[in-house]
């Protein structure tokens, strides 16, 4: 019988913040597979437990990833840990998930801190709709991409950011959305945690002046709903009512419905869109 992987929630910063579930995963299984094993043996000596620790982390996850696999079908019980928080979020962890389920081995989630989250609810910004970006490449062409690709977005986004690309990060958000809120969170559960919500103008100024320390997430608002619906329809003032109508037939629209969808980007009446496409035609 195959063993079963556990993925281990553990602090982000607080020790305390550990589950009383975690700690008796960590203490049954056979082996703790840890993307840094001399943090989480801080964190195994902090906690009384003592077991055998083996590494998995980016750059041997080629190798260890099916290793790992053929101990948890040999019958092993491995806890899966990140260097903090929930693991296979942003981290090799992914991968390995991907070989368990391919072999068939079971996986049990540990739930516990995620960093994005923590931050998204302290932020002050809307929590109804978000999405989680990760790390932002440092390729330009990407990053440019990245931030062409957000600019409509209308949740709020997450982000997580390294101290020295901070100011370049903020500056490209600056540049491509605008001045839009953002809270920036760092050393969270920490002693020195801390939330500092400006706007994206402020917070580029700031950071002119204060060297970064930290790790860093960055919750950004979305392009208001008023603001996108007064874009497009100064966009539609470009066109003529008749280019308007054959834009809406394009992507795909009846006549019918695409002349009640002129009428209700421009507000006016259907009556009239229909004469001005009579006309021209």
């Amino acid at each position: 019988m195959s063993g079963t992987l556990y993925l281990c929630a553990t602090p982000i910063g607080n020790l305390e913040d550990i589950t009383y579930r975690c700690v008796r995963v960590l203490n049954e299984v056979d082996l703790i597979a840890a993307e840094d094993t001399r943090r989480t043996l801080t964190l195994l000596n902090h906690l009384g437990i003592e077991k055998p620790l083996t590494s998995y982390y980016e750059h041997n996850k080629a190798e260890k990833g099916p290793y790992l696999v053929q101990k948890l079908v040999d019958g092993c019980n491995i806890a899966l840990v990140s260097d903090a928080g929930t693991p296979a979020i942003c981290d090799p962890g992914e991968d390995l998930v991907k070989l368990c389920i391919e072999a068939g081995v079971n996986i049990v989630p540990v739930p516990g801190p995620v960093a994005a989250v923590t931050a998204l609810i302290s932020s002050g910004l809307s929590t109804i709709k978000f999405v989680f970006e990760g790390f932002i490449s440092t390729n330009r062409k990407n990053r440019i991409e990245l931030f062409e690709r957000l600019k409509n977005e209308t949740r709020t986004m997450i982000f997580y950011e390294a101290p020295h690309k901070l100011q370049a990060t903020l500056e490209d958000m600056y540049k491509y959305w605008g001045n839009r809120r953002i809270t920036l969170c760092h050393e969270l559960t920490k002693i020195h945690e801390e939330f500092i919500r400006l706007t994206l103008e402020e917070a580029v100024k700031y950071y002119e002046t204060t060297l970064p320390k930290g790790e860093f997430v960055l919750i950004v608002e979305g392009k208001s709903e008023e603001e996108l619906v007064s874009e497009e329809k100064a966009s539609w003032e470009q066109m003529s009512i008749e280019e308007h109508f054959n834009y809406h037939i394009s992507q795909g629209l009846t006549e019918k419905d695409a002349i009640k969808q002129v009428a209700k980007d421009r507000g006016l009446r259907k009556q009239d869109v229909y004469k001005e496409i009579k006309i021209a035609d």
